[in-house]
C-alpha cells in the first residue's frame, strides 16, 4: 500500500514538472475591450492512477472482498466545454482491479486469506457531463483552481479471475454498462496546461464484475492524476476557468480610467479656452471694441472708432450751392414754350422758335439748371404713333439746347403721347393746346 502511494506521489510530481516545462506565458488577453472573445473549448487529457474495489460508499464488510489491493490504471478523455460551468467529455479507462479475502469465507480462516480476485478492464468508454464550479474571482480572469463534478454513463469490456472462492467463477471478457460519478479539481498552469486530480466511482450494472455473484451490483474506484491540454487559438483563455466577472471588472476599470483621462483633458482645454476667451473679450485701449475684434489696437483714448476699432474718418463738409429759380427765369422758359412750333406731324422745330430756345440754353449754361422736357400730343392717330412723336419732339428740343452749349446730363426728355391732356380733344382749339412740350426747371 505504501509503495503504491509513493508511486502515485511520484506520478503527480512528474506531471507537475511536465506541465511547468510546457506552460505558456500567463499574460493578459490580447483582445480589445468589450470585443467578442475567442476561447479554448476543446481539450484532451491523459491520466494515470490507482484502481481499487474499495470506494467511499462501502467498507470492508459490505463488498465481496474484505481487503482491496491497489493496481495501476490509465485513461484519457476528450472534452468540449460548452459553458464556463459545463462541458461534455468522452472518457477511456483500462487497467486491473484486485482484492483479497472474500467475505463469503469465514473471517480469519486460511481459506479467506488465500482467496482473491483480479478483474482486467480491457477497455472502457463513457460519456459524462463535467460540471465546473464557476470562476467567481473578482481579480483574476483565469482561475488557478477549478473544482468539478462528473456524472455519466458508459460501457466496458472486462474479465475476472477468481482464486479460492467457492461461490466465484472466472469470466471471459464480458460487456457491461456502468455509471461513473466523480469529483476533482484542476490546477491551471497556463492557457494551455492544467493538472487534473480526481476521484471516480464506477457503479457497475452487474453483480459479477469481480467474478463473485452477490446481492448487489459491484463498484470500484479510480483515483487519478493527469495533464489536460486545451486546444485553441494562441492567447485564448480556457472557457472552463475564465472569469467573466473579473474580465468585465478589468475592462470597466480601463474604460473608467480612459473616461477620467478624457474628462481631465476636456477640463484643461476648457480652462485654457476660458482664459483665451477672457483675453479676447478684454478692451486694452478702452475704445469699446474687444481685443479679438479690434483691428486697430492702441488707439488714443476718447477717439471715436468704427466697429473694427479703427478711428473714424470724418468727411470734409460738402458745401452745396442752392439753386434759386427766379421769376425772370420762369418767364424765359414760358416764352420758349409759347413760341415753340414744329412742322405738322413731325419733330422738326421751326426756325422762328430758335430765338426763345437760345435764351433757355443760355439760362441753363449760366445757372447750371436742370431741365425736364415732357412731350404731349392730342388723340388724333394711333397711340403708338403719338407716343413716338411726343418722345421725338422732346428729344428734338433737348438736342437743340445741347447744340447751344447746355449740359446734356442735366436735361431729361420724356414722351407721354395723348395720355396727359390739358384740354378737350373734341375741338380744334383743345387739340392745339394738347400738342405741346412742357419745360420744367429744377
Amino acid at each position: 500500500m505504501k509503495s503504491n502511494i509513493t508511486k502515485l506521489a511520484l506520478t503527480l510530481s512528474l506531471a507537475g514538472f511536465s506541465a511547468t516545462a510546457f506552460a505558456q506565458s500567463n499574460g493578459t488577453d490580447t483582445v480589445a475591450r468589450f470585443e467578442k472573445r475567442s476561447f479554448r473549448t476543446w481539450s484532451i487529457g491523459l491520466n494515470g492512477g490507482l484502481l481499487t474495489p474499495y470506494t467511499i460508499f462501502n467498507g470492508e464488510s459490505n463488498g465481496d472482498f474484505r481487503k482491496p489491493q491497489e493496481k495501476w490504471g490509465y485513461g484519457g478523455y476528450i472534452k468540449k466545454q460548452i459553458l464556463p460551468s459545463f462541458g461534455i467529455q468522452a472518457d477511456f479507462l483500462a487497467g486491473k482491479v484486485q482484492g483479497i479475502r472474500a467475505n463469503s469465507l469465514p473471517s480469519g480462516s486460511a481459506a479467506q486469506e488465500n482467496s482473491a480476485f483480479q478483474t482486467r478492464i480491457d477497455w472502457s468508454a463513457s460519456l459524462s457531463g463535467n460540471f465546473t464550479v464557476a470562476n467567481l474571482s473578482l481579480n483574476h480572469k483565469r482561475n488557478a483552481l477549478s473544482p468539478y463534478l462528473t456524472a455519466g454513463a458508459g460501457y466496458m469490456s472486462s474479465s475476472a479471475n477468481v482464486r479460492n472462492v467457492p461461490a466465484g467463477a472466472n469470466t471471459d471478457y464480458n460487456g457491461n454498462w456502468f455509471i461513473p460519478v466523480g469529483a476533482g479539481f484542476k490546477i491551471g498552469l497556463s492557457r494551455v496546461i492544467n493538472i487534473d486530480l480526481g476521484y471516480s466511482v464506477y457503479f457497475m450494472k452487474t453483480t459479477n464484475f469481480d467474478g463473485v455473484r452477490s446481492g448487489g451490483n459491484d463498484k470500484f474506484s479510480y483515483a487519478h492524476a493527469g495533464i489536460e491540454i486545451a486546444l485553441g487559438k494562441k492567447n485564448s483563455s480556457q472557457l472552463q476557468n475564465f472569469s467573466a466577472i473579473a474580465a468585465i471588472r478589468e475592462e470597466s476599470a480601463a474604460e473608467s480610467a480612459d473616461l477620467r483621462r478624457m474628462l481631465l483633458i476636456a477640463e484643461q482645454n476648457r480652462l485654457r479656452d476660458q482664459e483665451q476667451y477672457m483675453k479676447d473679450l478684454a478692451d486694452d485701449d478702452m475704445d469699446g471694441v474687444a481685443n479679438k475684434f479690434d483691428k486697430c489696437p492702441g488707439t488714443v483714448a476718447n477717439t471715436k472708432v468704427d466697429g473694427a476699432g479703427c478711428p473714424l474718418v470724418v468727411p470734409k463738409p460738402v458745401v452745396t450751392e442752392r439753386v434759386i429759380i427766379t421769376e425772370a427765369d420762369r418767364k424765359v422758359v414760358g416764352e420758349a414754350i409759347k413760341n415753340l412750333e414744329f412742322d405738322l406731324g413731325k419733330a422738326t422745330i421751326k426756325e422762328r422758335s430758335y430765338e426763345t430756345l437760345n435764351r433757355v440754353a443760355g439760362l441753363l449754361v449760366e445757372k447750371n439748371f436742370s431741365l425736364k422736357l415732357a412731350g404731349h400730343t392730342d388723340n388724333t392717330g394711333s397711340m403708338e404713333l403719338n407716343l413716338r412723336l411726343s418722345k421725338d419732339r422732346a428729344e428734338a428740343v433737348k438736342a437743340y439746347l445741347v447744340s447751344q452749349g447746355a449740359n446734356a446730363s442735366r436735361i431729361e426728355a420724356t414722351g407721354y403721347g395723348p395720355n396727359q391732356p390739358i384740354a378737350s380733344n373734341k375741338t380744334a382749339a383743345g387739340r392745339q393746346q394738347n400738342r405741346r412740350v412742357e419745360f420744367t426747371l429744377l
